[in-house]
């Protein structure tokens, strides 16, 4: 069978599955199909730093566990998580739950930092996590990238690793973006 979609040329129009425009929000407040691999440029929308976050992340679940931003880059959000007693299974591994903690925390803080924050906010919809090598000790790793950072979604690849550089954990998050200001933080600090 001959398919005309082949010899046309795209127009540049993009149009829902019903045939109808996509309606485009006004410019500003988050960055628009955003494929942050193929730019040089920051993910970011405005700069912030490591403080910051350390932060308004005080009297939550990242103080308890001792989660701590380490590294902020063009495109990538990076922190460490002990293997200790608050961390661990029974068998002395590290539980599988805290990586998901970990992975969640850094997606979520990264794809808010991606928005607008007087006019955004964005919130986990969905999370996986596979677990490929167990760690005993020490700190564990967490580099959170964007896959997909659009007007109402975004999707993260985060990748935990040992001290030794192994790959522990690859998990990815969707978010969701959503209107309004960023909800009252745990520790009371504004983002």
């Amino acid at each position: 069978a001959f398919c005309f979609a082949a010899i046309l040329p795209f127009r540049g129009v993009r149009r829902h599955a019903y045939g109808r425009r996509r309606r485009r929000p006004a410019s500003g407040g988050y960055n628009r199909g955003l494929k942050a691999r193929d730019s040089p440029m920051s993910i970011w929308f405005r700069p912030f730093t490591l403080e910051e976050i350390q932060q308004y992340s005080r009297g939550s679940m990242t103080e308890h566990l001792d989660l701590r931003f380490t590294e902020i880059g063009p495109d990538y959000l990076r922190a460490t998580m002990p293997v200790d007693h608050r961390t661990v299974q029974p068998f002395g591994l590290l539980h599988g739950g805290a990586s998901v903690t970990l992975a969640e925390t850094l997606g979520s803080v990264a794809a808010t930092h991606c928005v607008d924050m007087s006019r955004y906010y964005c919130v986990g919809i969905e999370i996986n996590a596979n677990h490929v090598r167990s760690a005993r000790s020490g700190r564990v790793t967490g580099t959170a990238r964007p896959i997909h950072v659009g007007s109402r979604s975004q999707v993260w690849d985060i990748r935990i690793e040992d001290e030794r550089g192994r790959l522990v954990c690859i998990s990815r998050l969707t978010v969701t973006v959503l209107e309004g200001s960023t909800p009252a933080l745990a520790g009371g600090a504004q983002a």
